[in-house]
């Protein structure tokens, strides 16, 4: 879809309502803008606290992505207690400690 905006005084300009609701974009999201071979990108980007950083890193969604094959191939176990998990695991390993 493309739609013609004008630019306005001190080069201003409004995103069309019909975009903003296909991107959901909100009053005080950011926007990143870039000039690539002769155009204007303009890509949303969502802020995340800083202590809220790490969930969002490659090694902790590489993580989570493999929890949730393992949760779909239900390759999972439910025990009644925290006292059950550390015995199995106990099991699995031979008893051996980290």
């Amino acid at each position: 879809m493309s739609e013609l905006i004008q630019i306005r005084k001190k080069a201003q300009l409004t995103l069309p309502l019909s975009i903003r609701r296909q991107l959901n974009i909100e009053d005080g999201d950011v926007v990143d803008v870039r000039v690539q071979d002769g155009e204007i990108i303009l890509k949303l980007k969502k802020l995340v606290d800083k202590d809220q950083a790490w969930f969002w890193s490659r090694r902790w969604q590489q993580g989570e992505a493999g929890v949730e094959a393992d949760v779909t191939a239900g390759r999972v176990h439910e025990f009644a207690d925290a006292g059950q998990a550390v015995a199995y695991l106990h099991k699995r390993t031979g008893g051996r400690r980290a």
